[in-house]
């Protein structure tokens, strides 16, 4: 009598059972997950992918890790992921000069920037900083000071950037030919270091992520006088643009995107776009890029093929123009 009572009871929930969403069957992938980023833990790249593992975890797959793969500028990354299984377990979450820049400054790539991934979401987009340290005297307050002042100083006139063949290393070549001074070119292993010689007065001026010099100005330890983004930043108001300082050209602004091997499943990859687009509606995640000083601008899969084409044949007649080679 137990038996059949229980049969019962399990004929009369079935309807209501199904109608529940399976656990399993809302996320994407079966199988761990691997976010993959080509440079070492701490940085603003490897921040964000951490953010976006945290909530893809359980949604998209049932764990998701991020894997650094740091060595050769991030091209290692790349060259990783390419040769991936192309099931939806294995991401690339990278910044954009590893598909617009390096193509153009290295004469060998092992990877095809164009066709041997399947972009999936922009996640984060940040400005750059033209900043200053104590190497600059205080009354140079402008860009066009700045500029004044380079052209009376040709012996100091340098500027830092986080890395050779990099987004900032380009945006500073762009500025010495629009300003017309001759600017020496250092580059650094990294964002730190060369903010460090910047507050030191080791070197002049310093072109990096905003997010990696809002502190130190807000500290008074170094000025920033412009950043390249479109218009001015909501935690920095009070600092021009470099199209409000006379250069219009110099509105750039770098992202951050997930990618996945180029075979990926048409509905995996839509899959991964929805879920992205969920963890970055999340009020915790926008806290944390503003943080960090991100926006959150998301564009979808197509969308993002488009603009990486944009941006890759933008930036090809500029890297061309300084005869810059890259050195493997």
């Amino acid at each position: 009598m137990t038996q059949r009572r229980s049969l019962l009871a399990a004929a009369a929930m079935a309807p209501l059972v199904s109608l529940l969403p399976a656990r399993a069957g809302a996320q994407a992938i079966t199988k761990p997950a691997r976010i993959v980023v080509g440079f070492p833990a701490g940085g603003g790249t490897d921040v964000v992918a951490r953010l976006l593992a945290e909530k893809l975890r359980g949604k998209y797959a049932p764990s998701v890790i991020v894997d650094n793969r740091a060595g050769a500028a991030g091209r290692l990354s790349l060259e990783h992921v390419k040769a991936a299984d192309a099931d939806g377990s294995v991401m690339l979450f990278m910044p954009d000069f590893p598909f617009v820049l390096y193509p153009h400054s290295y004469k060998k790539l092992n990877y095809d920037a164009l066709r041997d991934f399947m972009p999936v979401a922009l996640c984060a987009t940040t400005s750059l900083a033209l900043s200053v340290g104590p190497m600059v005297p205080p009354e140079v307050k402008t860009v066009q000071d700045f500029v004044k002042w380079c052209k009376a100083n040709p012996d100091k006139a340098a500027f830092a950037s986080t890395s050779a063949g990099a987004t900032p290393h380009f945006v500073g070549l762009m500025f010495s030919r629009a300003a017309a001074v001759t600017m020496n070119h250092v580059p650094y292993k990294g964002g730190a270091p060369a903010v460090q010689d910047l507050i030191g007065g080791q070197i002049a001026c310093s072109f990096n992520p905003v997010g990696e010099v809002a502190q130190y100005a807000k500290a008074g330890r170094i000025r920033i006088l412009a950043t390249t983004a479109a218009k001015r930043a909501t935690f920095l108001p009070d600092v021009p643009t470099m199209a409000e300082s006379g250069y219009p050209d110099l509105t750039v602004e770098l992202w951050l995107g997930m990618l996945a091997p180029a075979k990926t499943p048409a509905d995996t990859v839509a899959k991964l776009e929805d879920a992205l687009r969920d963890a970055l509606k999340a009020p915790d995640v926008l806290e944390a890029l503003t943080k960090f000083g991100y926006d959150a601008p998301f564009a979808g899969s197509t969308q993002f093929r488009d603009i990486i084409r944009k941006d890759y044949d933008r930036w090809g007649p500029i890297v061309k123009a300084s005869g810059f080679t890259a050195e493997d």
